[in-house]
């Protein structure tokens, strides 16, 4: 007799879909799926333990590059640990820099996860709309840092520059004649604050344009209501953090529960779903970028009316200004003492967490008294989700895991650590 037998699939580690070199081995019954197992570690490049090499400060930039679409919200994580080891917490003014910073980095992740997502379930459109609103707030990066996504912008202490007076304007060139330079230049006219307030004006209409496309669109209903179900019970005993957690039904967000910098005098909801779907997640990561829009606004009302320092004045942990250091032969030896060996650490630990884009995201930081971490150990948000990803695929279709996948928002940089 012929014996009927489940076959083996590998997805990935090169496929479209997986968001990352990604491994998944499937066990396949036709097209349903029995089993999946997914291989990481083909991204590894040891950022913990290069971190223990290297003066804290040297540091910052391989947070950038952990999650690399959510970056100062990395960076955010691990300055804070640094702030809670040393004792010193960054002026208020930074501390709002910091939180608007923190949000446009949000919808920047949730742009591309959007985008991501509907190309992965057959929306091609969404790729092009979310690009163009992130390139607007790439420009904001671009502004404060001179990078475009690994910007190194936050220290310990405050951040690395006030927000710019004037945004870079765009040249005529071949490409681009006199007129469309100017109409180009029109939202340009006036300081960083300026333009991101333009931004956060016109923004909720382009979120209303994602869902007339999408959230009552039939077809993308049938490929994400009831598709990787999981309740609010297994979602916390599995883990889950962020829009996944709260996706099923959760009321958990640490900017409410256990506010830092300045969430706490700041306005915003806690977007819920009910079901714990795919669509669910979507629904969710919707709301909370309008949620970002109100706290950008009210960033951005502080800010223009409260001017301040954004850096503190301990030239042990802060550089001197260029300034000062050009002309001041103590700040001149600080500045050579900080760039050459960095600053010893009190012995101690500690765990600093935030509500990045993904769920939580945790530096935990271990100092022996030296300039360099002892251990560090990063609690990236999308592991506990892949984790799950057995779980919340079987007994649905191939083409399902997809979109499962897709709705849990993975990047492999941060699991790969």
């Amino acid at each position: 007799m012929t014996t009927i037998r489940n076959y083996t699939l590998n997805f990935g580690p090169q496929h479209p879909a997986a968001h990352g070199v990604l491994r998944l081995v499937l066990e396949l019954d036709g097209e349903v799926i029995q089993a999946a197992d997914p291989h990481i570690g083909l991204l590894h490049r040891a950022t913990e333990k290069l971190a223990e090499s290297k003066p804290y400060n040297q540091s910052i930039g391989y947070m950038d590059r952990l999650d690399y679409v959510s970056m100062m919200c990395n960076e955010h994580a691990y300055v804070l640990a640094i702030e809670k080891l040393l004792g010193i917490e960054a002026p208020i003014r930074a501390q709002y820099i910091r939180v608007l910073f923190d949000e446009i980095t949000r919808i920047l992740n949730h742009l591309l996860w959007l985008g991501a997502h509907g190309l992965d379930l057959g929306a091609m459109s969404m790729f092009l709309y979310t690009f163009r609103e992130r390139e607007t707030l790439m420009d904001c990066y671009e502004a404060v840092s001179g990078a475009r996504m690994h910007a190194t912008y936050y220290r310990p202490g405050g951040v690395h520059r006030d927000l710019p007076l004037q945004m870079p304007q765009y040249q005529e060139s071949i490409f681009c004649n006199k007129a469309e330079t100017v109409k180009r230049n029109l939202d340009r006219q006036g300081s960083l604050v300026d333009f991101i307030a333009n931004f956060a004006k016109t923004f909720p209409s382009k979120i209303d344009e994602y869902e007339t496309l999408l959230t009552d669109n039939r077809i993308w209903k049938q490929r994400t209501v009831g598709i990787g179900v999981v309740s609010a019970e297994r979602a916390i005993a599995l883990g889950f953090t962020g829009p996944m957690l709260r996706g099923s039904g959760v009321a958990w967000d640490l900017r409410k529960m256990q506010p830092y910098e300045v969430y706490d005098r700041l306005d915003f909801d806690i977007p819920i779903g009910t079901t714990g779907d795919c669509y669910d997640r979507y629904l969710v990561r919707m709301q909370e970028m309008r949620e970002s829009v109100k706290i950008i606004n009210q960033c951005v009302a502080w800010l223009q009316v409260n001017p301040g320092p954004v850096m503190l004045d301990q030239h042990k942990v802060t550089p001197p200004s260029r300034l000062h250091m050009k002309a001041d032969m103590e700040s001149l030896i600080h500045h050579f003492k900080l760039f050459s060996e960095g600053y010893c650490i009190p012995a101690g630990e500690a765990y600093a967490a935030i509500e990045h884009p993904k769920g939580e995201f945790g530096i935990y930081l271990v100092s022996d008294g030296a300039n360099k971490p002892y251990r560090l150990k990063i609690r990236a948000a999308g592991f506990a989700h892949l984790a799950a990803l057995e779980e919340m695929t079987k007994g649905h279709m191939l083409a399902d895991a997809v979109a499962i996948l897709s709705s849990q928002d993975i990047v492999f940089g941060e699991i790969d650590r």
